[in-house]
């Protein structure tokens, strides 16, 4: 049996009999797939790029209850908006969605928020609960009028609840509460949060297209700005005082992100496979 097989068929079996994941299977289905999805997509390998998201990322990570995961943040070379994570602590990012947070707080928040789905083991409830057969038994991606690039469809649906599933309100709920907690921790102001939501809903009015990855595996309305605006209204005044909105190697590393080549055009009529 070639390994593809085999961890279908070990997918397959966690997902058939509802069983528990624990975290060395999570650890070794995440793994898995950002293999393939490191093979697949174009990830951005510049030292300038990549650290700091890796560095900003693991700082967020250390804070919450799962410090212990061999964290790991990449950045996908694509204009499309969006960002997910794989089981395990795999947090893929889009050059797109960095294009639009302009400030470190932004990206902070929205990392905390990938975070955010890893701790709380959303995708894994899933595969527990048997409601994403695809995971169980692995997917051939078929790319449609919806979905017009490999790093398109991978974004939504690997994105979309560690592994093709789309994240439901609570569970996006629970994400933003997480990146409200854990960006605080680590020193950022998470009012970066909410107005990152509220410039990706504004363009979502002018151009839906452009950023339809993004709603498409995070259901973002109104009242979830609110709550999370509640949420931060709930902290100390005094201690957001305190905290960071920006830092001077932000600017340096948007810099670096756009002295880069352009990314390329999505790539149709191609087929990617992840299990």
């Amino acid at each position: 049996m070639n390994p593809y097989r085999r961890s279908a068929l070990a997918v397959a079996i966690i997902a058939l009999f509802s069983c528990s994941v624990s975290q060395d299977q999570e650890v070794a289905i995440g793994r898995q797939n950002a293999e393939e999805i490191n093979a697949k997509l174009p990830i951005i390998r510049d030292a300038d790029v990549a650290d700091y998201v890796q560095q900003l990322g693991t700082a967020i990570a250390r804070t919450t209850s799962r410090a212990d995961l061999d964290w790991r943040f990449f950045v996908v070379d694509s204009k499309e908006v969006n960002a997910f994570a794989l089981p395990g602590g795999f947090v893929y990012v889009n050059r797109g969605l960095i294009e639009r947070a302009q400030q470190l707080d932004e990206l902070a928040g929205a990392i905390g928020h990938e975070i955010g789905h890893v701790v709380r083991r959303h995708s894994v409830q899933q595969m527990e609960k048997g409601t994403t057969a695809n995971v169980a038994v692995g997917l051939t991606c078929t790319l449609t009028r919806l979905c017009s690039s490999d790093v398109a469809r991978t974004a939504i649906q690997v994105g979309g609840a560690a592994l093709f599933a789309r994240y439901s309100r609570l569970d996006e709920a629970e994400a933003d509460s997480e990146a409200v907690i854990n960006v605080v921790k680590v020193g950022i102001n998470p009012d970066g949060i909410p107005v990152l939501f509220e410039r990706l809903i504004e363009e979502r009015r002018r151009s839906p297209a452009r950023i339809q990855a993004f709603f498409a595996s995070h259901p973002l309305e109104e009242d979830r700005i609110d709550a999370t605006r509640h949420e931060i209204a709930a902290l100390d005044p005094a201690m957001l005082r305190g905290l960071r909105r920006d830092e001077p190697g932000y600017a340096v590393f948007r810099a670096a992100l756009r002295a880069l080549p352009g990314s390329p055009e999505p790539v149709r009529g191609t087929q990617l496979e992840l299990h």
